[in-house]
């Protein structure tokens, strides 16, 4: 994730990864890798919410998820817009992953009374099924397509003249992604045999991975654009792997939650100094998510000074949206990958202090909340 968004801001020109005439193999791999982050983001909020109510009443959970939401939903739109743009007017209100998570957890909320089979055929249902709305494409800026931009259909309006609005993580997937994580949870209930958790990790993994490749060697159902050949192998490679994010098509979910969980059966029994240093960011996620922002933020204002150029430059406004020139300034890949490497060491120590904070003062329950 923030090797991603520091890509965004350091990337000379902010060349579209996902675009075969302009991407390289590595850029794509780089963008490709960062796919993993938003869906198991949201997965695992799912499990989270689930071990969070496993000694809780419904109603409890009920409270803790839709209070939460709202809370992200206001977070995603003042705060988290705020880091991404620095722009006090709020010229672009560009509704991302906090806002999916929000979203999806006021409406799971009310979900949690259903029985556990039905939610977990509702949440497949979902991921399996989403793609069939494809076809409905919606224009304008009338009530229902301004609801179906919300639900399905990545797409913008304007708020006013001067103002956009963009729904960047339609719900309707990230629904069905976090209420399969919010079953998903019942693996790690207290008592659960191990064995059992490790060989369905193993085989919804692979069997993930498996149907990914399935779907898209076919071709007709499960992605939002078909893959192509291209002139070369490579090329063709990258067509075929990529895979729409905006919103999470079914072949995106699948190659994205399989290897992740086979991820998880692989580190569950590591534990050593690169875990302890991993489980320090997963312990404070939303810290941490804003603190990212905002730290590749300022340090893409101090590399545009230090070239001799304004702070002015990253500050983005409607008029600096308008003008097409994000990135006039910039490294290559290899700049990019240094300055994340140095924005992860300057975090971990900010993170590793919360994560302290937190574990000594349980009993303020407004850390929940952050």
């Amino acid at each position: 994730m923030a090797l991603d968004h520091t890509r965004d801001y350091f990337h000379l020109g902010m060349v579209d990864p996902n675009n075969l005439a302009t991407t390289t193999p590595l850029l794509f791999t780089t963008r490709f890798i960062t796919h993993f982050c938003a869906p198991v983001f949201v997965f695992l909020a799912g499990t989270s919410a689930y071990l969070y109510g496993a000694n809780k009443t419904k109603h409890e959970l009920f409270k803790f998820l839709i209070t939460r939401g709202v809370w992200l939903i206001v977070l995603e739109i003042f705060l988290n817009n705020f880091l991404w743009w620095f722009d006090i007017h709020f010229a672009f209100i560009q509704l991302q992953v906090i806002w999916a998570i929000g979203c999806c957890m006021v409406l799971l909320s009310f979900l949690i009374y259903l029985p556990k089979k039905v939610l977990l055929a509702l949440g497949l249902l979902i991921v399996f099924g989403h793609n069939l709305l494809d076809g409905i494409v919606m224009e304008g800026e009338s009530l229902s397509s301004l609801i179906w931009y919300a639900i399905h259909q990545a797409n913008g309006f304007f708020l006013s003249e001067f103002r956009v609005v963009r729904f960047s993580y339609p719900i309707i997937p990230w629904l069905g992604i976090i209420i399969i994580g919010y079953c998903f949870g019942k693996l790690y209930d207290n008592g659960f045999d191990v064995n059992i958790r490790r060989k369905l990790l193993f085989y919804l993994g692979l069997g993930s991975i498996a149907l990914f490749f399935i779907l898209r060697g076919i071709n007709g159902y499960g992605d939002l654009v078909p893959w192509e050949i291209q002139e070369d192998t490579v090329y063709t490679i990258i067509s075929f792997m990529n895979v729409t994010k905006y919103p999470p098509s079914l072949a995106y979910t699948l190659i994205t939650l399989g290897p992740a969980m086979l991820f998880l059966l692989g580190i569950e029994k590591i534990k050593n100094q690169l875990t302890d240093f991993i489980i320090t960011f997963g312990r404070v996620p939303l810290f941490y998510y804003f603190m990212h922002i905002l730290v590749i933020h300022l340090a893409s204002m101090l590399a545009v000074m230090a070239i001799g150029g304004s702070y002015t430059e990253r500050i983005y406004d409607y008029e600096m949206f308008m003008s097409g020139n994000l990135n006039a300034t910039g490294f290559d890949l290899g700049g990019v990958y240094l300055v994340w490497i140095g924005v992860i060491i300057l975090l971990y120590p900010m993170c590793n202090w919360y994560m302290k904070y937190k574990a000594k003062n349980k009993e303020k329950w407004w850390l929940s909340y952050l």
